[in-house]
């Protein structure tokens, strides 16, 4: 396999790009990819799964909020970010325009998305989405 870390560019030491190209770690100083610690590819720094389940019950869509009022049931107007900012690191029900829901942990929210953690029902895994799929969410 080829080592990335390896090249050499004129006018930079071994394992520095230069403009626009990322810096590596001396061979054998870690793994994956400049910017993010070993294991947590794709993931930013800090973010972790919550430790256990969610709660064991299914909330109904009726008692949640959309995102572009913060009102009750479902909405198609323009996403809100700022309406769902406060279920930051809790657990969320999340139902999306595709009819999809699930439980959800975010550990980050954008202008135009978010990212956290998916439930799949037996374990917990990396998802992101826009924000403009999702119709309603609950948090607890």
């Amino acid at each position: 396999m080829f080592d990335y870390r390896q090249m050499q560019f004129p006018g930079f030491p071994p394992g520095q790009g230069g403009p626009g190209f990322p810096s590596f770690p001396p061979s054998g100083q870690g793994q994956g990819f400049p910017g993010y610690p070993p294991g947590q590819q794709g993931m930013g720094q800090g973010q972790q799964a919550p430790a256990g389940p969610p709660p064991s019950f299914t909330p109904t869509q009726a008692t949640a909020q959309t995102l572009s009022t913060g009102g009750q049931g479902p909405s198609a107007f323009a996403v809100d970010p700022g309406a769902i900012r406060g279920c930051l690191f809790r657990y969320t029900y999340l139902w999306l325009t595709s009819g999809q829901s699930f439980w959800f942990y975010p550990t980050f929210i954008g202008r135009q998305s978010i990212s956290g953690f998916r439930w799949t029902g037996f374990r917990w895994v990396f998802y992101g989405t826009d924000l403009r799929r999702v119709r309603s969410f609950q948090c607890f």
